[in-house]
């Protein structure tokens, strides 16, 4: 059977909610096995590589040319986190002075896992991103100022972009002044998107872009960081544990019923077609063979080292073990070994394969 990559809403809404999950259970399985130092590395390193994909080429697409440099950092980050379904406010308070602030709850950290997340995970974003905005914008007088943060107890994570009277050195990019209170948020004075540019069809791809960006740029420098034995062993019991917990959710998004390989072949392909990836199955035996030939989270990447997938696999293997814990995934080809599809085998346990 050959599925069209015609994502339906439901699609594009289970996607994003699976890569959401693998990315708030990525910094909790850092911050939990390797500690607060490396959690905050983690996420400077993940958040430079977005900077440095995203920041000036969304320029246009959001509007943001001609604006004074303080003013377009802030109204970027407000309007590119209120297209991922992010609580956002922004305040402008001059040409050299804006605010923004993530309000909770805290799209990042979904739920209580917010208790589990250190502060030098917020500090590691701000580093990766904020600090480099003037670097990006060529104005080594532009750093950000941060007022607040969730973590410590406070109102959310906030601050203000701000135009210096002169240089900043690399230290002074990011600055803490914890107490300053940001002004009041007006909707109608922050800035818009194009109704006539950004539909409801093209906001929900933006969305789920949105989530699987975030893993695009980890799983990566989860082994650049921690080289890629232990990458993939945490990003793989990471994905492993998301995947268990947000198949049923992602099954009735998707209308998927039944536990035999051929009702985990159609739970593939929704969740293909939402990812925005071509995907065949078909039935063999007892068994189902399913053939992906694109990998959208990840192109345009390669080379990449086999613990990315191997870290990825694991939402399909965890999925599996809730769908049916008497069936078995295995892998018979791969698309980062150079072969040109993703194969894998859904049998049932103790099945005679040839």
């Amino acid at each position: 059977m050959t599925t069209q990559n015609n994502p339906t809403p439901q699609a594009l809404q289970a996607a994003a909610t699976l890569y959401h999950g693998y990315f708030t259970g990525l910094i909790l399985a850092v911050s939990s096995q390797r500690g607060r130092h490396d959690a905050g590395e983690f996420m400077a390193r993940v958040f430079r590589h977005q900077h440095h994909e995203k920041f000036l080429s969304s320029f246009d697409k959001l509007g943001l040319s001609g604006l004074p440099d303080a003013v377009a950092a802030a109204a970027y980050h407000y309007l590119s986190n209120r297209i991922g379904g992010v609580h956002v406010e922004f305040m402008r308070e001059s040409d050299r002075k804006a605010w923004v602030r993530f309000v909770p709850p805290r799209w990042i950290y979904d739920g209580a896992a917010i208790c589990g997340v250190p502060s030098e995970v917020s500090r590691g974003i701000l580093r990766g991103w904020y600090a480099h905005n003037g670097v990006s914008l060529n104005n080594p007088r532009l750093g950000f100022v941060c007022t607040a943060q969730t973590m410590d107890g406070q109102h959310g994570l906030a601050g203000y972009f701000l135009e210096h009277d002169r240089e900043l050195a690399p230290d002074e990019r990011l600055q803490f002044r914890p107490g300053e209170v940001p002004p009041p948020f007006d909707e109608a004075a922050a800035p818009q998107l194009d109704p006539a540019v950004w539909t409801p069809a093209r906001l929900a791809k933006a969305n789920r872009s949105y989530a699987m960006e975030y893993i695009r740029s980890a799983l990566p420098r989860l082994a650049e960081l921690l080289g890629p034995a232990e990458a993939a062993h945490i990003g793989r019991h990471a994905a492993q544990l998301i995947g268990m917990q947000h198949h049923a959710q992602l099954a009735r998004l998707l209308g998927v019923q039944g536990d035999g390989p051929q009702a985990f072949a159609r739970f593939m392909a929704g969740m293909a077609a939402g990812q925005g990836d071509a995907l065949t199955w078909e039935a063999s035996g007892d068994a189902v063979l399913i053939h992906q030939t694109s990998w959208r989270v990840m192109a345009g990447l390669a080379p990449l080292h086999t613990a990315v997938f191997d870290a990825w696999n694991g939402l399909w293997e965890g999925a599996l073990m809730v769908h049916n814990r008497a069936l078995v995934l295995e892998v018979l080809a791969r698309m980062d070994l150079g072969d040109d599809r993703f194969t894998w085998r859904v049998r049932p346990r103790g099945a005679q394969t040839f």
